[in-house]
């Protein structure tokens, strides 16, 4: 992979020259960070293309053995430009190019120990970080570590700012005491408030729609009436990236004064009391980088690859891994499917999907048990099926009872299953019930990682915190849920009732910044075994066109997809509809490109990806009513032929239509909670 660095400027400079603050822009101008020190204490403000995104916000942080919050004056500021191309087989685009401008200010402390802030600064991003050297020590000479006690960092929203966030939860609630796994439901465009729904503040990622409900108020010189303008508006998405084994997962707090959000640490009480809050690390060292997207458009906010730009591999892998779809019984089946028989089905219903995967959930130690396994696999490989297994990461952080449990908390045990699982031709593990964020926990996750790739397994995470750049750090990383996932459609009919909503939600906030192993596209009408209207089972909202949008419009490289072997039926006798199937046989899970077309959070939402020369466009509708669209297509070409599939505004069912199109634009209209998906 070739890579080109260029340094433009370097800059050093002794204490006292900056009288005025120091300025970094993106390379085409728009998007400007100020950094300055007031009173000693480090700040920053972000403004873009002339609209304030974030007001002075505070930066610095409290080490074990000194503050870098306060009382600091600037030593230096060094200034790089950053070109280079890196590829990305896992997510929203397959080669990125990175150009951004570089921003160091070193920073000494009243006891003389320094620091440095360093900012990556591109036309849509800033992601920036601590990093800390060596510090003088009087008895030892240096100090080689560090203890992170607590962060200043902070993100100050100007007012009428409305937000697009999801609460973190209590420690230690939920499913057998597994929480907090992001997986609380999200507020749609409310006002900045100043405490969440459990008081512990708001998972990452998080967006902020800058100016949305401000209007300008003024007399018309002519008419003498009052008229209203809507103020520039903007869009700001915050996240953090590149965390590993050397820190915890953060999180934004409550609300601090106006507007004014901080990172917080995890709770004690997470993982059961085990671990420390604070994170520590070897010296010289940094810490994760924080992150942030800006655009007066959603447009920057879906395309962003600033989780990927900053990190790098953890490892280098010696096998070749291959993405792709796969059935899953539980979603709909459950726990009664896990036995020999019922694998079958499923392994028969990839089979005839085309699939490269099968997964086999909870309690299949109990149910088919490790001999038994052996011959399913054997027979799932002799039908062109790979087998996904799960496991509990379970061991004293919870109370979960389905096996197997207590071997990925261990890495003797661990490295026996995951031996044997290599010798038998499993090809991938689903890991889940993690609940929390400690150092303690990144450790487990990255061991857990590392020891799967020594066998050749991939690693799917459900239950567990949102990925922080581990597409490209790991791997054989494929995919975390850290969403309100399809479960619970299945547990809840409430959440079947909000579905479209969340579709049109989580492009722009969650999925956008790392793999969602969702397992949606969910075909069956009643969610039952059989399909069947006249049994218990949650009721679907959405179109079966919606449900197919899903699979565009969520992203992750390893899709378990929701279908079941009724679905292969007679339509009326739980089949779906042909057209549905033969999509469904067809659809990628890795993109070349990724192209915002048009939406809304929580209203609609229209994504175009590519794969290879491929096109998938797909929009999904929420507005609560009949929603019609005209689109400007720019990969689509006057006299091209394409694939639509759309609701039929009378009955709501599935259609399928090739259309020649007179121009790069097209009109779709969709039922509401429908969808539709154009090919070309």
């Amino acid at each position: 992979m070739k890579k080109v660095l260029l340094l433009l400027i370097v800059t050093v400079m002794s204490v006292g020259c900056f009288a005025e603050p120091i300025t970094s822009s993106g390379p085409d101008g728009k998007l400007i960070l100020n950094f300055d020190l007031k009173d000693g204490k480090p700040v920053y403000s972000v403004t873009y293309d002339g609209i304030q995104m974030l007001d002075e916000s505070p930066l610095g942080f409290v080490a074990n053995f000194a503050d870098f919050s306060k009382e600091l004056t600037l030593v230096s500021k060094v200034e790089e430009h950053l070109y280079y191309n890196y590829k990305l087989e896992k997510s929203k685009t397959s080669n990125v190019v990175v150009d951004a401008n570089l921003l160091k200010v070193k920073l000494k402390n009243n006891k003389n120990m320094t620091c440095e802030i360093e900012f990556r600064v591109s036309n849509n991003d800033i992601a920036f970080r601590y990093v800390i050297p060596n510090q003088p020590d009087r008895t030892n000479g240096k100090k080689f570590s560090v203890r992170i006690m607590s962060e200043a960092t902070g993100f100050d929203f100007p007012a009428m700012t409305t937000t697009f966030v999801c609460p973190q939860s209590d420690a230690m609630i939920g499913w057998k005491g597994t929480k907090p796994s992001y997986e609380e439901e999200y507020v749609f465009d409310a006002p900045m408030t100043r405490k969440s729904k459990y008081g512990h503040g708001f998972t990452f990622p998080c967006l902020f729609h800058v100016g949305g409900a401000q209007y300008a108020y003024a007399v018309d010189s002519k008419s003498k009436k009052i008229k209203s303008e809507k103020k520039k508006e903007g869009w700001v998405l915050i996240s953090e990236t590149g965390v590993n084994s050397h820190y915890c997962g953060s999180r934004l707090s409550d609300m601090q004064g106006e507007g004014l959000y901080t990172i917080e640490f995890p709770m004690q009480e997470e993982n059961n009391g085990n671990g420390t809050v604070e994170p520590a690390f070897a010296l010289p060292g940094a810490t994760p980088w924080r992150t942030i997207t800006v655009g007066t458009t959603l447009k920057p906010i879906v395309e962003t690859t600033i989780p990927w730009d900053y990190v790098t591999p953890e490892y280098k892998s010696e096998h070749k891994y291959k993405f792709g779809r796969g059935t899953w019984s539980w979603i709909v089946w459950q726990d009664g499917s896990i036995n020999y028989n019922d694998q079958v089905q499923f392994i028969s219903l990839a089979k005839s999907m085309g699939y490269e995967y099968v997964l086999v959930d909870n309690w299949w130690d109990n149910n088919i048990g490790k001999e038994r396994m052996e011959d399913l696999v054997r027979y799932s490989q002799s039908q062109g099926i790979d087998v996904f297994l799960w496991y509990s990461s379970s061991g004293w952080w919870n109370d979960i009872e389905q096996g197997p449990i207590n071997i990925m908390g261990n890495p003797i045990t661990r490295k026996q299953y995951m031996k044997w699982m290599n010798k038998i031709g499993v090809k991938g593990i689903k890991v889940d019930f993690f609940g929390g964020d400690k150092q303690e926990t990144m450790r487990l996750y990255e061991a857990i990682l590392s020891d799967a790739d020594d066998y050749g397994l991939m690693v799917i995470f459900h239950g567990c915190t949102l990925p922080r750049g581990w597409e490209r750090m790991y791997p054989n990383y494929v995919g975390s849920e850290a969403v309100l996932a399809s479960e619970n459609l299945f547990f809840e009919q409430h959440y079947c009732d909000v579905e479209a909503q969340n579709t049109a939600l989580h492009p722009f906030v969650r999925n956008t910044v790392g793999c969602m192993e969702f397992g949606g596209c969910f075909l069956s009408r009643t969610l039952n075994k059989g399909n069947d209207p006249t049994k218990r089972g949650n009721k679907r909202r959405t179109t079966d066109c919606h449900e197919l949008a899903t699979t565009v419009l969520f992203q992750n490289p390893i899709q378990n997809f929701a279908i079941t072997p009724e679905n292969l039926g007679e339509v009326g006798h739980g089949g779906a509809p042909e057209i549905c199937l033969d999509y469904m046989k067809n659809v990628p899970t890795t993109w070349d490109e990724t192209v915002f077309i048009d939406g809304y959070p929580g209203k609609y939402c229209v994504l175009a990806r590519r794969c290879g020369e491929k096109w998938y466009i797909a929009g999904n509708n929420a507005t609560g009513g009949k929603l019609t669209l005209k689109l400007d297509l720019p990969m689509i070409m006057k006299g091209d032929m394409v694939t639509l599939y759309s609701d039929n505004e009378k009955t709501r069912e599935p259609q399928k239509k090739e259309v020649k199109v007179s121009g790069n634009n097209m009109t779709v209209t969709m039922a509401d909670q429908g969808g539709f998906v154009i090919v070309k």
